[in-house]
């Protein structure tokens, strides 16, 4: 089932949402506030596959929603909808743990396009079939299966994204990966979205696995071009 949780104060908007992703085939269970979609979420967190946030709601806004819904699931894909245009606004949801965020005004055609994309990682994710199990580099232990990421045995936090960002580097280590490439990879060659997707989320993994993320020593950057995995010491 291709469930979604539409979490937006105005009762016109979020009938506009649901009404769209329903004739896509999508579920929808719908919430007019971040108080009232938490109580939803956590009563059956397994059962839904993204949320659409509203960013600016009375009492408990997005980016705290996206926090707590992050705290009980890293496999849920987040899109945060926002009508503010500040570049600070769109960084902090993704360093929230957001996936993606769309601008409204928006058409149905990007909602859905943004929608679908991001289904189609949580789905494959899920569904992953690799031929083998693990890819061990350094201190670190990737698991293709259990979609897991270990540093020294300890297991770290990751959303559906980063779980993908980390498995293109792994498969590529010490390759200097261009942003291009690594937007087309994870978030698909029809994103409407921007390159500064890949630089927010390349910092929130800095801040999960390096000693310091200020000097990283893992996750580089590659300075005109985009980032690499250095397994050098």
């Amino acid at each position: 089932m291709k469930k979604i949780l539409l979490v937006e104060d105005e009762v016109a908007i979020r009938e506009f949402e649901a009404i769209n992703l329903n004739r896509a085939g999508y579920t929808t269970v719908q919430a007019g506030s971040g108080e009232e979609a938490l109580d939803i979420f956590l009563s059956a967190p397994e059962s839904f596959d993204i949320a659409l946030l509203d960013v600016s709601m009375p009492g408990m806004d997005g980016f705290t929603l996206c926090k707590e819904l992050r705290k009980v699931s890293n496999t849920l894909g987040i899109i945060m909808l926002t009508a503010r245009t500040q570049e600070m606004d769109k960084i902090s949801g993704l360093m929230m743990g957001a996936d993606d965020y769309i601008t409204k005004p928006f058409s149905p055609a990007e909602l859905l396009a943004r929608v679908d994309s991001l289904y189609r990682r949580v789905e494959v994710n899920s569904a992953s079939t690799q031929n083998f199990d693990e890819i061990k580099l350094g201190e670190f232990t990737l698991n293709l299966r259990r979609h897991t990421l270990l540093k020294n045995d300890k297991n770290i936090e990751l959303t559906q994204v980063e779980f993908q960002i980390i498995e293109y580097f792994f498969t590529n280590p010490d390759t200097a990966i261009e942003r291009t490439e690594i937007l087309n990879k994870v978030w698909g060659t029809n994103y409407f979205g921007e390159e500064k997707i890949v630089d927010v989320n390349i910092r929130r993994l800095r801040m999960k696995i390096e000693q310091d993320p200020g000097n990283p020593k893992h996750l580089v950057t590659v300075w005109g071009m985009g980032y690499k995995w250095n397994t050098e010491e």
